[in-house]
């Protein structure tokens, strides 16, 4: 199956990206915009995310109530977020509709309503979504390592809290829309059966002449990188665990990515095997790798009892720290088919591939087809992956407990 990655920059600096995947019957698209959180002043964190929730209610001549009936009666299932980077939307749909869609999500990016009337409404959606990360303590505690691990304002979560929504005024969020739903920076990407020069020709018509605008600069503040712990009256004790990687657009990420996989991908991995099985400290461990533009971190999860915290901890730094020994061949043939396996879903999924084309451009400025990164699976090998671990080793762990007891750390986290 060939796969082709089509181009095309607008001159106000957006990108679009698209993948024709002609043996769909859908289409799908992503747009990324550099209204991240991390643009948000301190005294109204959450800001991006109320900004994301107003923009959907009304655009153009439709109301809140038509704007929704107008994408529903097109077949549109759809999806809105917030990350540190991008305020992002995304669509999936059939593919006759995607030129009824994109005039829909060109009057969000370019003309919302953001009705006052609606204010109190959007306010009471976002504190639910504040409240729900409290109700969560596993969501909470891989909240609380990113800010403890990355520097300000890349570990922040998009939400805020009770006291910054509160401060967060209908000019505020007029505001925010201004200054940061921009071309310059932004990418559309849409992926399944579609028609090239058309799709071409559509999105210079609804957004070659929106206006470009220079974005301001963010100011990073050190993060702590050393170990809280989070009072929490509860019989479970949430772990989490990060140390630093290597980004996405590394030449080594794929290295890094292995290495993670041996640790976590399946029920063979080492923590799902010498943390929750052997020992049965724990039901659920897990790692995942993150990545910033210009930098990278695994994040490391264990849920288990207040008794047994502490062991799980232990052996949990102890399998982070064998890890710069090595890798076998059996984990290595594992990890691939697993990896395979994903690779092969994408191509079934618009939806997916929408997104993923989307990052790569955002990373990497370039898409990766499928069969460009399963060769580079397909070339991983013990040997590159342990010289890679013997010049990034798992260390200078950052680590967040949440449960009634604080842990013993390892010596030097404090």
């Amino acid at each position: 199956m060939t796969q082709t990655i089509l181009t095309h920059e607008l001159k106000n600096g957006l990108a679009l990206v698209a993948e024709p995947m002609d043996w769909l019957e859908s289409v799908a698209f992503s747009i990324l915009l550099p209204a991240g959180c991390s643009r948000d002043p301190i005294d109204r964190a959450g800001l991006s995310n109320f900004a994301c929730e107003m923009v959907q209610r009304g655009a153009g001549d439709r109301n809140s109530r038509q704007w929704v009936e107008a994408l529903e009666n097109l077949g549109v299932d759809r999806a809105s977020g917030v990350s540190n980077v991008h305020t992002s939307f995304a669509g999936a749909m059939p593919s006759a509709n995607i030129l009824e869609v994109l005039p829909i999500y060109t009057d969000l990016l370019r003309q919302p309503l953001l009705p006052t009337v609606q204010l109190e409404e959007a306010y009471h959606v976002c504190l639910q979504e504040v409240h729900a990360v409290e109700d969560d303590p596993a969501q909470k505690v891989m909240l609380k390592v990113r800010s403890q691990h990355y520097a300000d304002p890349w570990g922040r979560s998009s939400h805020g809290t009770e006291k910054t929504l509160a401060n967060i005024t209908i000019d505020d969020i007029r505001c925010q829309f201004d200054q940061s739903y921009r071309p310059n920076g932004s990418i559309l990407s849409v992926a399944g059966k579609l028609d090239w020069p058309v799709l071409c020709d559509c999105v210079e018509d609804l957004l070659g002449d929106w206006e470009p605008l220079i974005p301001t600069d963010i100011k990073e503040v050190s993060p702590p990188k050393n170990y809280l712990h989070v009072p929490h009256e509860s019989s479970q004790t949430q772990i989490a665990v990060a140390y630093d990687s290597v980004p996405y657009r590394d030449p080594e990420y794929f290295q890094a990515r292995g290495a993670v996989g041996v640790l976590s991908d399946g029920m063979s991995s080492r923590l799902f095997t010498e943390v929750r099985e052997r020992r049965g400290l724990c039901y659920t461990v897990f790692a995942t790798m993150h990545s910033l533009s210009d930098r990278g971190a695994v994040f490391c999860y264990a849920g288990t009892s207040t008794d047994r915290a502490q062991e799980t901890l232990d052996v949990m730094i102890a399998e982070l720290t064998r890890l710069a020994e090595g890798i076998n061949q059996d984990e290595l043939e594992r990890l691939k088919a697993r990896i395979k396996s994903g690779l092969i879903m994408q191509q079934e999924s618009s939806r997916t591939r929408s997104g993923s084309i989307a990052a790569d451009w955002y990373f990497l400025g370039c898409v990766r087809t499928l069969d460009e990164i399963g060769r580079i699976i397909d070339g991983l090998s013990c040997e590159s992956i342990n010289a890679h671990l013997s010049q990034h080793p798992p260390q200078n762990f950052s680590i967040v407990t949440l449960g009634e007891r604080e842990l013993e750390v390892p010596v030097g986290i404090s």
